[in-house]
C-alpha cells in the first residue's frame, strides 16, 4: 500500500504523522518504507538524525538519474540502491536532499512527473510505503499523488486550515481525474487537537456535517513530540506508553482495519 501524507498548508504535522505511522507499521512486522520528498528533510532527520548529510544515496539522485545527470543516466538504477536502513527493525527511508529544489524546473520541463510512480511499481519487498511531501502542490507533491493509492490529509483546526482543506480536496480530485484514478482520500487527520477548546470541536463538527472524511481518531499535542524529534526516535520507540503514542496506535488501526 502506498500512502501520501499531504497538505498545502505548512505546520500541520505531515512529517511527524508520516514517521509515526510508518514506525508503528514496522513494529507490527510490516516491512515499511518512508520516502521523503520535502526539501526540508524533516522525515529524514526524524528517522536517521544527521547520518545522511553527505550521502550520495537520496531521492534527489533518483530524479537526477531520470534527467541523465546521475551516475547511471536515464533513470536506470531505480530506487533500490538509494534506500537506507534506519535504527528501527523493518523501517527504511529514502532520504530527501537539498538538491531537490534546483532540480524541479528541469523535471517539469522534461515531463518526468510519472517517474516516481513507475519506479514504485517496480520496487519489491515493501508492505507499506508512506510518502512525505512539501507543503505546496509542486512537482514533488504531484508526483507523490500520482504514485499513491491513498491520501491522508493532516488538519490542524484553524479557520485558515479549513479554507486550505477545501482547496486541497479540489486539487486531489483533479489529480484523480487526470492522472491517477486509483487515488482515494483515506481521511482527514485532526492533529494538534485540543478537545477542551471550543473552536477545534466546532470546526471538526462542521467538517463532518459537510461530508468530509474526518477520521475518528484525533491526535493531541505534547512536548514528547519535540523530544522525539530531537532524539530521532518515533514515539513508539521514544515513549511507547505515552497517551500520544496510544493515539497514533489507534489512528494506525483505524486506517488499516
Amino acid at each position: 500500500m502506498r500512502r501520501v501524507i499531504f497538505n498545502q498548508k505548512g505546520g500541520v504535522g505531515k512529517s511527524t504523522i508520516t514517521c509515526n505511522l510508518a514506525a508503528i507499521s514496522a513494529v507490527e512486522g510490516k516491512k515499511t518504507l518512508v520516502i521523503d520528498l520535502d526539501v526540508q528533510g524533516n522525515s529524514t532527520q526524524y528517522l536517521l538524525g544527521n547520518k545522511v548529510a553527505d550521502s550520495d544515496k537520496t531521492i534527489a539522485h533518483f530524479f537526477k538519474d531520470s534527467l541523465g545527470l546521475g551516475l547511471f543516466g536515464g533513470g536506470k538504477e531505480g530506487l533500490d540502491g538509494l534506500i537506507h536502513e534506519t535504527p528501527f527493525p523493518n523501517l527504511y527511508v529514502l532520504p530527501s536532499h537539498s538538491d531537490l529544489e534546483g532540480l524541479q524546473s528541469r523535471l517539469e520541463s522534461r515531463h518526468k512527473i510519472y517517474k516516481l510512480k513507475e519506479a514504485l511499481e517496480k520496487l519489491e519487498g515493501f508492505d507499506q510505503i508512506y510518502i512525505d511531501t512539501p507543503p505546496i502542490l509542486n512537482f514533488y507533491s504531484l508526483s507523490a499523488l500520482i504514485a499513491a493509492e491513498k491520501c491522508l490529509i493532516p488538519f490542524d483546526c484553524d479557520t485558515f486550515a479549513r479554507e486550505a482543506l477545501y482547496t486541497l480536496m479540489r486539487a486531489i480530485a483533479e489529480v484523480k481525474a487526470d492522472h491517477n484514478d486509483r487515488l482515494e482520500v483515506e481521511g482527514v487527520i485532526v492533529n494538534q487537537y485540543q478537545k477542551q477548546a471550543n473552536l477545534p470541536r466546532q470546526l471538526v463538527d462542521e467538517l463532518i456535517a459537510e461530508g468530509l472524511p474526518v477520521l475518528e481518531t484525533k491526535i493531541s499535542t505534547s512536548v514528547k513530540v519535540r523530544e522525539s524529534h530531537s532524539d530521532a526516535q518515533p514515539l513508539i520507540h521514544y515513549a511507547p506508553t505515552h497517551k500520544l503514542t496510544e493515539e497514533y496506535r489507534a489512528l494506525h488501526l483505524e486506517i488499516h482495519k
